[in-house]
């Protein structure tokens, strides 16, 4: 008794005046609350991010209830740096675009050449100069591109699909939706528009183009849907290169007809053995002139050079019997009516030849193995391990990654040999250079193993599946599924990552930002009833003057078993909202005169709970990423009477979670609604766009949005943590349901009447259960200085509206708005380690309001948050690269070629003659890796050249010349013997339409080719190249002349030791080739 009067002689002082009782109560809760201190940062730029010149920003921050329990496990808070602990330092050449301003614009793959990185984009191409990596942002007003470095763009075009580098010719070669193949010159500057325009262009497929390959033979090989492969011979494509702009039509013309139709050429009596599946992958097997063709669960191997079909089997590796009937041929579509003239004496002529017996055996056949493979694997047969992602390693392996994380290595005759499995997302692609693979996931997650599948590093490089990489310039470039592109050194994980970490951690002053917000955040259990617009004003409208974002939570906005029936129909469908819903958004957006001062970024509605969040216009270009969330906790965590709705976003740069929530009702249900928090804080996913966005913003690509809610479990699972857990900053608001113990109804109104607000807080559960660390673990509160929200009698003002039924609930404080931020103490500053400080000016009831048994609470908190202008960051990143003498050094010994000799300088062939190229490391500690390639052809006669050294595309080697292995790797110390040999190839054909017309005999005369044996190290930064001319003589007379020739002139044409090339400088192939071409010239 005596301790309850001094409590109520405490209270009486508290109600003297309104600074007496803020002094009370800091000196009465020193242990419990703790004050933010002012933040100042003068070495930071400060951004204003609204209106925060009101007298506001001076009021001074409320006290702050912590919970305990934060800090550790799934509460911890997510690691933050001005370099990310976790992975090597990044290059960031385009930082992750908000997903709202890639509308019609998402990059779908990139490509790289030695000095250029090409992306291909839905209404385009985009090119990246690597002399441009370490420049500032050129489009600082282009949305999404704001701090991306300098690149240029192409004019627009249909949704480019893939890409393929064509170093030799100058070319890069894109396919598109539209079915078209469009060429691009690589120097090619932009015209007055600012963009590039397309080269040689033709309708190649009626059929997106979902694959393109360069085979070893320079010809060009396209894949679509159905399984049509088309085959463009390097004649054709050379012949219409070399027309003029006024001659385009006629190119286009030109190479549209000369298809080759491989899946028609396989053709069997009107069946055809391929099976009709979309062509998603080409690979160019350069190591034995071969080309692989898959879809997501079986392959075709083809021979480059007679483009026979060798094999066709299954992701088992088990060859595959079925006969299929073919589909109609993939004709341009300006072809279509002639195809219809002759397509019913095609049928019967396929009829006759077919039996009908014979047709139904196989459509019978193909049910049965269909039956037999679901019974063997499961429901969901071989999706599982379906194919993602494939290519070719230096020693001619080749690696397809499947969606349940495994990947396999098979030998270039298709066997497959072995299988890895390092990480359970989903493969998505893959990256090889020297003796190195890198492997990117659905999870954002890159691994980098060797050749024999040794697990060496990995790290999270992406917030979203990595859906591409390549190498170029020294870098491995990871694109993102949401559109960011970061390069990474080649060497890591290694020395160099602590070098640069360091050295950017030194400046990170120097690109360091921090901008200042104000949010507010209300919630309100509205009891099934609509509120009067006042009300609203009352709540919101009143405190929203001067903050940048509105965020509102409602609860109980309608109720009822068939409402809740129906909510939950709707959720099984990836449906929501309702009249009620939609009501409440458009009273609050006319309270806050939504579109002309504020925009919604945001809503998600789950039976009675609604959220929403409104941001003001000018900083609505900062807010992006809006993703919702939803979970039932009532009846058996399936029913949204009960449970949270969430919104997850970006705010410059950082993460910011509110989540509104309705626990457990009663007062003797503290651990239900315990549990429910738990409940939430670990299964809330954030996987479905806000239904505010239309279905263009929210994923203009299908191929987007599916790999985003095939990601959502990859995403959540960060080293076991909820996606909450991974948040910046997180905002709690709702009807908790926690009430006030231990005192009875009457003590708690006279409590109330007397403001003794001290005492009442010792009895509330929720504090009870933060202090000792059960519930919102680590989180804050304000001080509270209002009455208990819970229960009134509805419109009836002032506290006799508490509840007066015969069940006289004891008022409590149900509504609450609890918060986390980055700061692990609270005396942290806002830097880049701790980005985000929040504090709270304003925690208020609007006891005002009538509309419910509930009152509306609202808080007001300001917001700090740094983040890094990545523009500023790629500049010191660069000169960090020039400068630091260590780093260099370094990098010069990590890049060292292996010396290695060619056993000759010169080949003469004669017909059907084989010649053995040596070639040996003599390295004693590093492995080399070499590649053959064919810099170009001439074509001699009587000892003069005809025909001047020219290069096929991607240097590829004439028809008649084969040369096995023409890539590999050789250990120390030993001898890779390659075999060069003449290929009979009397006659060549031509097709138009996909049908052969015409052949002649191959040219007789003598020809001469330059070979180049490119050796690199394991990281494939530098590269020596030893050239050897071959000779192809026809007649043996000329063969002994020319062999003399040879012997005199092979000093003064041929170089003996290799020259030194960069792989990521400037030195142009066409220069090598005419200093070739005149230094044989010379010695005629």
């Amino acid at each position: 008794m005596d301790e309850n009067y001094k409590n109520f002689r405490r209270c009486s002082f508290y109600t003297s005046s309104e600074e007496e009782e803020d002094e009370e109560d800091d000196n009465s809760s020193s242990s419990s609350f703790l004050h933010p201190l002012p933040i100042t940062s003068p070495f930071l730029h400060l951004h204003p991010s609204d209106s925060s010149s009101s007298p506001d920003t001076d009021r001074r921050p409320l006290p702050e209830f912590v919970s305990s329990g934060g800090g550790s496990g799934i509460f911890n808070l997510p690691a933050r740096a001005s370099v990310h602990p976790g992975r090597p330092p990044s290059l960031e050449l385009r930082p992750h675009p908000l997903r709202e301003t890639q509308v019609g614009s998402y990059l779908r793959t990139i490509a790289a050449s030695d000095r250029q990185l090409w992306a291909a984009a839905e209404s385009g191409l985009r090119c990246w100069s690597f002399d441009d990596l370490f420049r500032p942002s050129e489009s600082p007003d282009l949305s999404g591109d704001e701090e991306t470095a300098p690149f240029r763009e192409s004019e627009l075009t249909s949704p480019a699909l893939c890409l393929v580098v064509d170093s030799a010719v100058g070319l890069v070669w894109s396919g598109h939706k539209d079915g078209k193949i469009r060429s691009w010159k690589m120097e090619e500057r932009s015209d007055g528009s600012g963009c590039f325009r397309e080269g040689l262009t033709w309708q190649a497929h009626r059929t997106p183009v979902l694959s393109i390959v360069i085979t070893t033979y320079g010809d060009v090989w396209s894949g679509s849907e159905g399984g049509v492969i088309k085959a463009w011979p390097w004649e054709t494509l050379e012949r219409s290169l070399s027309l003029s702009l006024d001659k385009r039509h006629m190119a286009t013309l030109l190479v549209e007809r000369s298809y080759i139709d491989l899946r028609n050429q396989v053709n069997m009596v009107g069946a055809c053995s391929l099976p009709a599946v979309d062509v998603r992958y080409l690979l160019s097997d350069n190591c034995r002139a071969r080309v692989w063709s898959g879809g997501y669960l079986s392959f075709a191997l083809w021979d480059a050079r007679s483009k026979e079909l060798l094999k066709v089997f299954n992701i088992d590796g088990q060859v595959e019997n079925r006969i299929e009937i073919s589909s109609a041929p993939d004709f341009p579509i300006e072809e279509e009516m002639r195809v219809k003239i002759f397509s019913s004496s095609k049928k019967e002529k396929s009829q006759g030849s077919v039996s009908f017996f014979q047709r139904s055996r196989n459509a019978l056949m193909g049910a049965a193995d269909a039956v037999r493979r679901v019974a063997a694997k499961g429901g969901f047969g071989d999706d599982n391990r379906r194919t993602e992602a494939m290519i070719m390693s230096s020693d001619g392996m080749i690696w397809t990654g499947c969606s349940n994380g495994l990947f396999v290595q098979w030998d270039g005759t298709g066997n497959r040999l072995q299988e890895f499995q390092h990480h359970s997302s989903s493969v998505q692609c893959f990256c090889t250079f020297g003796t190195r693979l890198w492997v990117g996931y659905m999870s954002g997650t890159v691994l980098v193993l060797d050749l024999e599948g040794n697990l060496l590093g990995g790290w999270v490089a992406h917030s979203s599946p990595v859906i591409n990489m390549v190498v170029g310039g020294g870098y491995v470039f990871t694109l993102a599924n949401h559109g960011g592109i970061r390069a990474w050194n080649m060497t890591s994980p290694g020395l160099l990552d602590n070098i640069l970490r360091s050295e950017l951690s030194n400046r990170q002053l120097l690109y360091t930002k921090l901008e200042n917000l104000k949010i507010l955040s209300g919630t309100w259990n509205v009891g099934q009833e609509r509120a009067s617009p006042d009300s609203l004003i009352s709540w919101l409208g009143s405190a929203a003057s001067d903050v940048g974002i509105v965020v509102v939570g409602l609860q109980e906005i309608e109720m009822g078993a068939g409402v809740l029936a129906m909510a939950a129909a709707k959720e099984t469908v990836g449906l929501e909202g309702s009249a009620n819903g939609q009501w409440w958004l458009d009273a609050i957006g006319k309270t806050l005169d939504e579109g002309t001062t504020f925009e919604r970024v945001g809503s998600r509605q789950l039976a009675g709970l609604l959220i929403s969040v409104w941001a003001r216009k000018n900083l609505r270009p900062y807010i992006g990423d809006v993703d919702a969330a939803a979970v039932p906790c009532g009846f058996g965590r399936a029913i949204g009477n009960k449970g949270a709705v969430g919104l997850r976003m970006r705010i410059y740069g950082r993460i910011i979670c509110f989540v509104n929530c309705h626990f457990a009702a009663h007062l003797e249900a503290v651990n239900r609604r315990n549990d429910d928090f738990d409940h939430i804080y670990r299964t809330m996913i954030f996987s479905r766009p806000s239904n505010v966005l239309n279905f263009a913003a929210a994923g203009a690509s299908s191929a987007i949005q599916m790999l985003r809610s095939a990601n959502a479990v990859g995403i959540h699972s960060n080293e076991g943590k909820p996606e909450l857990a991974e948040a910046d900053m997180v905002v709690f608001f709702g009807d908790f349901n926690y009430r006030l113990q231990d005192i009875s109804y009457d003590e708690a109104r006279d409590f109330v009447s007397q403001r003794c607000f001290d005492w009442l807080r010792e009895r509330d559960q929720l504090r009870e259960e933060m202090k000792a660390g059960r519930v919102f673990q680590g989180m804050r509160e304000g001080l509270i200085r209002f009455p208990p929200t819970y229960k009134f009698e509805k419109h009836i003002a002032g506290f006799a509206g508490y509840d007066s039924s015969e069940k006289k609930r004891i008022p409590a404080w149900c509504d609450r708005i609890l918060y986390r931020d980055s700061r692990s103490t609270s005396v942290e500053e806002c830097t880049l380690k701790c980005p985000i400080v929040s504090s709270i000016l304003q925690y208020d009831a609007c006891m005002d309001v009538t509309d419910s048994d509930h009152k509306p609470v609202r808080c007001i908190f300001r917001v700090d948050i740094a983040h890094a202008d990545e523009s500023i960051r790629r500049q010191e990143f660069g000169n960090i690269i020039k400068s630091n003498e260590k780093l260099r050094t370094l990098l010069r010994q990590l890049c060292n070629v292996p010396e290695t000799i060619v056993s000759t300088n010169n080949i003469m062939l004669q017909k059907e003659r084989t010649s053995v190229l040596r070639i040996t490391n003599k390295c004693g500690k590093h492995k080399a890796i070499f590649e053959i390639s064919c810099e170009g052809q001439c074509t001699v006669e009587d000892g003069l050249t005809v025909k001047q050294l020219c290069a096929r595309a991607s240097f590829g080697f004439p028809s008649w010349l084969e040369v096995t292995p023409a890539v590999g790797v050789i250990k120390p110390g030993q001898i890779v013997e390659v075999t060069v040999q003449h290929e009979e190839f009397h006659t060549r054909e031509e097709f138009i339409d996909g049908v052969q017309q015409n052949s002649w005999c191959e040219d007789a005369r003598d020809k001469e080719v330059i070979m180049a044996v490119k050796i690199s190290g394991s990281f494939s930064a530098y590269s020596k190249t030893h050239r050897v001319r071959i000779n192809h003589c026809f007649s043996p007379k000329t063969a002994h002349s020319q062999s003399s020739a040879n012997s005199e002139r092979t000093q003064a044409s041929l170089l003996h030791r290799s020259d030194f090339s960069h792989l990521g400088s400037s030195s142009d192939v066409v220069d090598d080739l005419h200093k070739l071409r005149m230094v044989h010239e010379e010695s005629l």
